[in-house]
C-alpha cells in the first residue's frame, strides 16, 4: 500500500487500521495516514485560518496530536476522518483564539487544499449523507442551521456566535447542544 493518495482512496476500514497501527507506534503507518489525509485536513485548517503558512504550522501540530491520541480513537464513536477533522478544527480554533491572524494569503497553493479522489461508491455514499444532513439542517428552527454552519464550517467561537446572533452566551451553548442532538437523531433515521 505504498501508492500515492492521488491514485488511491483509502476506505474507512483502511484508515481505522492505520490509526490502530499508529496507536502502537508504527511510524510507517503514520506516514501513510499523513499521505492519505493531509490534504483534507489542510483544507479544514486553511478554510478557517485563510493563511497558508500558519495553516501549515497548525497542521503539523494536528498530526502530532493525532500521533499522541491515536490510542483513544474509537471506530464505534466516529469515522477516522471525522475524528481527525475534529482534532484539526479544534486546534485551528485554538489558534484563532490565541492570535489575531491576517485575513488571507494571496499566494496559496490550492493543489494542497484539494481533496483526495474518491471511489464512485464513496462519492455516492458521501453525496447521500450530505443530502440527508442538508435535509436535517432544514428541520432545525431558524437561525440554528446558520449557527451550526458558522460554528462547524467557519470556525466561529461560541462568543462570536453570541455577538453575531445577538443572544446571550448561555443561549448559544444551549442552542448548539440541542441542535447537535437533533441532527444526530435525524441522521440516524
Amino acid at each position: 500500500m505504498n501508492q500515492s493518495p492521488l491514485s488511491e482512496s483509502h476506505t474507512k476500514e483502511s484508515l481505522v487500521d492505520l490509526l490502530s497501527r499508529v496507536a502502537q507506534g508504527d511510524r510507517l503507518a503514520f506516514s501513510e495516514l499523513y499521505e492519505s489525509t493531509h490534504r483534507k485536513l489542510f483544507g479544514i485548517v486553511y478554510r478557517i485560518l485563510k493563511n497558508q503558512a500558519v495553516s501549515e504550522e497548525v497542521l503539523q501540530e494536528v498530526y502530532l496530536k493525532i500521533w499522541e491520541k491515536a490510542a483513544s480513537f474509537d471506530a464505534s464513536v466516529a469515522s477516522p476522518i471525522t475524528w481527525m477533522a475534529t482534532i484539526a478544527r479544534n486546534r485551528t480554533i485554538d489558534e484563532v483564539r490565541k492570535n489575531k491572524l491576517p485575513d488571507s494569503d494571496i499566494d496559496v497553493d490550492f493543489d494542497l487544499i484539494a481533496d483526495d479522489s474518491m471511489a464512485p461508491a464513496d462519492l455516492f455514499t458521501k453525496s447521500q449523507d450530505l443530502l440527508k444532513l442538508e435535509a436535517c439542517l432544514g428541520d432545525l428552527e431558524s437561525p440554528r442551521a446558520e449557527m451550526i454552519k458558522a460554528a462547524y464550517l467557519d470556525g466561529f467561537s461560541r462568543q462570536e456566535l453570541a455577538e453575531r446572533f445577538k443572544q446571550p452566551l448561555g443561549t448559544i451553548k444551549t442552542w448548539l447542544h440541542r441542535s447537535i442532538k437533533q441532527l444526530q437523531g435525524c441522521m440516524k433515521l
